[in-house]
């Protein structure tokens, strides 16, 4: 689900600022009983059956599994989904065009001046990373949170669990799911996100939730569905674990002359400000860079003639949200428009 190509494959739903990590989040958190229980291969019941009993084994109270599997029968939707992802092969310019939209800019602005004391009060003290960084995942991953996915999580993982379709890793992410129930941070009911088990407004794997995620406003449970401290921390928390440095910036757009190989750029391609200033490639307006012994990657996503832009460090934290340089480069600029 996550993009690694230099021309993206990015699915709807990223084009409309859902989901942009985990693909196309639901609306209709239950569809109707016919495609709900359409008959799939095997014995789900027995299936069922066993994640339950292994997941006691692994120390999880019974009736808080018990609870949590209850209801969960082969989601259709959910099949549907993940066997028929749209995918768009999109250029650097035209994705860009899509998601970096003047509403976007403009819904983010509000929002992050309704939440501004928020992340300024409660997520800045405690973590050292770029406003802009995290209102640019929150406007990407949910749209600030308006466009969330509404499957029942350990329902859409149970079936992904199932069908078969890289099985072992919606397993585990099932057994994440069970866990973050066990320890009470979301009632079964309350649990929603994508039809591929992304959840709450950063659409985090129950994975990463549990590296991840934060109880800022100290009410004892990390809620990511509703809480906007907790989003924001979770968001910044998710950052600094990924290597964020404060006080430096993720990248910016430069120019630079047609002639400089395509071979040479990339992310992990990385050199001097003074080596990449020697090959031609300048400021916006075409000042030298002021460090020159700092070092950075030019990409240049369209090829000769296109936007380019001289990424740092920071960059590579954006990235580890979701291995996207389309992504990365969408949530720096995005931020940059807001904060």
């Amino acid at each position: 689900m996550l993009v690694r190509r230099r021309l993206l494959h990015v699915a709807a739903a990223s084009l409309a600022g859902a989901g942009a990590s985990w693909l196309l989040p639901a609306h209709a958190a239950h569809p109707h009983a016919g495609a709900k229980a359409a008959a799939v291969p095997g014995d789900y019941a027995s299936f069922v059956a066993g994640i339950r009993r292994d997941a006691i084994r692994q120390g999880l109270t019974a009736d808080a599994v018990t609870q949590a599997l209850a209801l969960t029968t082969p989601n259709m939707q959910v099949i549907q989904r993940d066997r028929n992802q749209p995918e768009f092969h999109l250029t650097w310019a035209q994705y860009r065009s899509r998601v970096l939209t003047q509403r976007k800019i403009d819904d983010g602005r509000a929002a992050f001046a309704a939440q501004r004391a928020v992340m300024e009060q409660q997520v800045l003290t405690r973590y050292d990373v770029s406003p802009g960084a995290v209102m640019g995942i929150w406007g990407l991953e949910s749209a600030y949170g308006t466009l969330t996915g509404r499957f029942d999580v350990v329902d859409a993982l149970c079936t992904l669990a199932y069908e078969g379709r890289r099985a072992k890793f919606f397993r585990d992410e099932l057994f994440h799911a069970l866990a973050i129930l066990n320890a009470g941070d979301v009632a079964p009911g309350d649990m929603t996100g994508s039809y591929a088990g992304a959840m709450g407004q950063p659409q985090f794997m129950p994975g990463a939730y549990l590296k991840y995620a934060v109880d800022i406003d100290g009410d004892g449970r990390r809620d990511i569905w509703h809480s906007m401290p907790d989003i924001f921390g979770s968001i910044a928390s998710y950052l600094a674990g990924s290597g964020w440095v404060g006080g430096e910036s993720w990248g910016q757009q430069v120019t630079m002359p047609d002639s400089v190989p395509q071979a040479i750029l990339g992310h992990a391609r990385i050199r001097t400000l003074a080596e990449w200033m020697a090959m031609g490639v300048r400021q916006i307006g075409g000042a030298p860079f002021a460090q020159p012994d700092m070092t950075g990657a030019v990409l240049r996503p369209d090829g000769p003639g296109g936007e380019a832009f001289m990424v740092y460090r920071n960059f590579a934290a954006i990235r580890r949200y979701n291995p996207s340089d389309f992504y990365a480069l969408a949530v720096g600029l995005l931020g940059n428009e807001i904060a």
